[in-house]
Formats: structure tokens, C-alpha cells, sequence
């Protein structure tokens, strides 16, 4: 009779493993970082942060947890996975001179904060000329997505506070640009706010656009070639009236709540007025039909502004809301662009929703928490991780193609940044060497060899 073994290869573990590397395709953002220019400009902007006869650099530190963070991390302690492999992360601090760093720079405040965005948008200009056709500003135009984000507060943290949906936490306001469906996307501004934080806060709104358009080339701060994109929280008349005040003229697609006027309004569109909403591949849209409303419906809006409804069948079971009308879900939005079909448009503001999927990423990358008491740490944190996620958009924009350049970080991690690899050094070389079972292998070699192929900066 044979013994039952189970349906597992049975396996024993020793500690005396000598020349391997876990996280070896974490080398990957490593070579990001250093093609970009990221550590040089990081380092020259924290340089003010950094003691006489330190060991450790401010800039280096800052970026070891950006990186820790991309890697999976969700607090500062988790700098431990860097420091455990100095040949692919150099020297990396301890966590106490980690925890000091946090602490300064949280206390200097606008000044740090200033620095770090600085550096962030030099580098970004860098990445985007070097990613040439691939570059989110590639057909002239910049989409930039705002949002918000609750992050849940298992604890007692500074400006916590009860949330519309009855949690506890905060509420940031984070924008990101838009890589289109070809790429992901990579966040330009993060406002760190109480979880009290209204919805349809314009000064909000202004502040966060302000620091993402910091983040954008210069030729992108103002003018029709940017369009910023939000949901109905974005659709105030402060909100609009700076966009397209005097010295910017920023395009813009936001939702717009359905007042009685609007819904008066819909209900006076004539069946002929109804033009079929359209899908990404040009193909109508079945059960969604698209019209303008004519005329200045809502007074006293910033001139211009063109107002787009759509209605469709809602989905079985949904439940219909007293905005909507015949049966038809009713939604509306707000535009400036014109010269372009009003279908086209309602697919330009739809694909708005791949906010949510940044929103996904950046709660796998260090968001689902704040980890840190104070606002000012946490509004760090915030800085950090944006970092992580530059380096995660960046990285598949210059070495990756086909479908892996849309893998979110989650698949990333699994299937390339957790390779394990055997380091060997021959001359003047130190080589990975990769399992060529692992079956992303080649996509790894691939991109570091694209990487490598890019000049260096400076």
C-alpha cells in the first residue's frame, strides 16, 4: 500500500543560502529611478534637510521608502525589505534615522513639501520626453483626473473624523493624469483633508488643480490643451469661473448635479434631438442616447459652457432616482470643447472612470491607510506615496509594451517585482540571474534592457 504524500511537493527549508535575492525585479524600479534622474533630484532638493557629517541621505531615504511603499510596504518599518538586499538597494537606513527624517520634514512643512514636488515635476518633464510617443502629452492634450478618496482611520489620528458614508478617517483630494487606454496613469497632487471634508469644495478644488498643474510641462498650465476632468463635486461655479478665468482658459468636462431647471430642461428634447451615445470602438452605445441642452439653462454659468445630458436604460434591478425621467437614468455634465461631437464627447467625460481604477492602485500602494498620527506626517506620506506610484506608471511607460504596460501594481508585484534571482559577480559586473522557469522572465530582461538602452541624465 503506498503512503499518501498529499498533493504538494514535500520540502525542507535551510538558512544557509548565500548569493540570492528575493524582490529581484524590483531592480526594475531601481533603474527607473536612476534613467529618470529621480535620485539626483531628490537628493539636490533635500540637501537643505541634511546633516553635517550625515551618513545617510535625506533624498536617498525619502525614495527607499517610495520604493518600499511600490514594492507592497504600507508603513515606514517596512524599509526592512530594502535593507535586507544591499546589493540591489544600496545602503538603506535604519528604521529609527528613517522615523527622524519623517519627523523633520514633516516639521518644516509648505517648505519640504515644496522641495519634493519640485524635484517630482523636473523629473517628470525628463520622463515624458524620454518616453517620447508613449508620453501621456504625446497627442498635445493632458487629461487630468480629480477625485476623491476616503481612507478609513482604525485609530485616533489628527483631523479623523466621521465621513459622508458613516466612516471614520480622512478624505483626500488626489488628481492624476490620464494615460489613456493604453496606459495607466500617474498622480500630480494629493490634498490631505479631515474626513468631514465636503464633496463640492471648490477652494479645494482650485488648491488641488493648482499643484497638478505644478506637476504638468509649462506649455500644459494653462490653455485649451489641458482638460480637467471630475465627477459633480467639481461642478461649482467657483470651480469653473477659475478654470476659465483671464491667463489659463482650461478645458474641462465635470458632472453636474440635475437641478429642476435641468430636468425641466431634458423633459423638453424633442425624440429627434436624441443622438445614440457611442462606445470606445466608434459602435453605438445600446440603450444610451445623448443630447445638448439648449439655450442658458443655468444662469449666470461662466460663458460657454455647454451643457451635455445623457439618458440610458438603467441595469436590472437598479433603482431609479427622482432625477431620472421615463424610465431612463438621466446624468450631466459640463463641457467648454467644442468642434466635437456630442457623442464624443460623452465618451470623453465616460472614460472618466479610470480614475477609479488610479484610485484602485494607489489603495494597493500605501493609501488603504494613513499610517501616522499627525496631519503633517500623513500629508508626507501622501508625498511618498506618489513617488510610489510615479515609479509604478513610469516604469511600464519606458520598459514595458502590449498588455504589461496596463498591469496595475498589484500585478506587477506578483508577477515580476517578486522574482527571486541568484546575484553573481563576474570582472566588473554583477549579474542577476533569473529562473528561466519563472514564466515572466523574458518580460523582466526585456525592460531592464530597454532601460538600459536610455541615456542617463544629466
Amino acid at each position: 500500500m503506498s503512503k499518501r504524500i498529499g498533493s504538494y511537493p514535500r520540502v525542507c527549508a535551510r538558512d544557509d543560502g548565500d548569493g540570492l535575492v528575493s524582490q529581484a525585479g524590483g531592480v526594475l524600479l531601481v533603474e527607473t529611478v536612476r534613467k529618470s534622474g529621480l535620485d539626483a533630484a531628490m537628493s539636490a532638493a533635500l540637501a537643505p534637510w541634511r546633516r553635517p557629517r550625515a551618513v545617510h541621505d535625506p533624498g536617498k531615504i525619502l525614495l527607499d521608502l517610495a520604493l518600499a511603499v511600490a514594492l507592497g510596504g504600507d508603513c515606514l518599518s517596512d524599509i526592512g525589505v530594502l535593507r535586507a538586499e544591499p546589493a540591489l538597494f544600496g545602503l538603506v537606513a535604519s528604521d529609527p534615522t528613517v522615523s527622524r527624517l519623517v519627523d523633520t520634514l514633516a516639521g518644516a512643512g509648505p517648505r519640504a513639501l515644496a522641495a519634493i514636488r519640485r524635484s517630482r515635476a523636473e523629473v517628470r518633464q525628463r520622463v515624458w520626453r524620454l518616453a517620447g510617443a508613449d508620453a501621456p502629452d504625446a497627442d498635445r492634450q493632458v487629461i487630468v483626473d480629480i477625485d476623491g478618496v476616503l481612507v478609513v482611520a482604525h485609530s485616533e489620528k489628527q483631523d479623523a473624523t466621521a465621513t459622508w458614508k458613516k466612516t471614520f478617517g480622512h478624505h483626500p483630494l488626489i488628481a492624476f493624469v490620464d494615460h489613456g487606454p493604453g496606459g495607466s496613469g500617474e498622480p500630480v497632487s494629493a490634498l490631505l483633508r479631515p474626513g468631514n471634508a465636503g464633496s463640492n469644495t471648490a477652494a479645494d478644488h482650485v488648491t488641488t488643480t493648482k499643484l497638478a498643474l505644478a506637476q504638468l510641462p509649462k506649455h500644459h498650465r494653462r490653455g485649451r490643451s489641458t482638460l480637467i476632468r471630475t465627477d459633480s463635486a467639481g461642478g461649482t461655479h467657483d470651480f469653473l469661473d477659475w478654470l476659465t478665468s483671464r491667463g489659463r482658459w482650461l478645458s474641462y468636462s465635470v458632472g453636474m448635479t440635475i437641478t429642476d431647471a435641468v430636468h425641466h430642461a431634458v423633459l423638453q428634447i424633442p425624440e429627434t434631438a436624441w443622438t445614440p451615445a457611442v462606445e470606445t470602438d466608434g459602435q453605438p452605445r445600446d440603450g444610451a442616447w445623448v443630447a445638448e441642452l439648449a439655450g442658458d439653462v443655468l444662469k449666470g454659468w461662466p460663458t460657454g459652457m455647454r451643457l451635455i445630458v445623457r439618458k440610458e436604460r438603467p441595469h436590472p434591478g437598479a433603482q431609479l432616482r427622482f432625477t431620472d425621467a421615463d424610465g431612463m437614468r438621466l446624468t450631466c455634465f459640463a463641457t467648454n470643447t467644442t468642434g466635437t461631437t456630442i457623442a464624443a464627447l460623452e465618451l470623453r467625460h465616460r472614460q472618466r472612470a479610470r480614475a477609479e481604477d488610479r484610485i484602485r492602485a494607489a489603495r494597493d500602494t500605501g493609501l488603504r491607510n494613513l499610517p501616522l498620527h499627525h496631519t503633517s506626517s500623513n500629508q508626507l506620506w501622501l508625498e511618498i506615496v506618489q513617488l510610489a506610484l510615479d515609479l509604478l506608471a513610469w516604469m511600464p511607460m519606458l520598459a514595458l509594451t502590449g498588455p504589461a504596460r496596463r498591469w496595475e501594481p498589484k500585478k506587477l508585484r506578483f508577477r515580476l517585482f517578486s522574482a527571486a534571482a541568484r546575484l553573481v559577480t563576474t570582472g566588473r559586473q554583477r549579474i542577476l540571474r533569473l529562473g528561466v522557469h519563472w514564466p515572466w522572465t523574458h518580460v523582466i530582461t526585456d525592460a531592464l534592457t530597454r532601460l538600459q538602452a536610455l541615456p542617463n541624465p544629466g
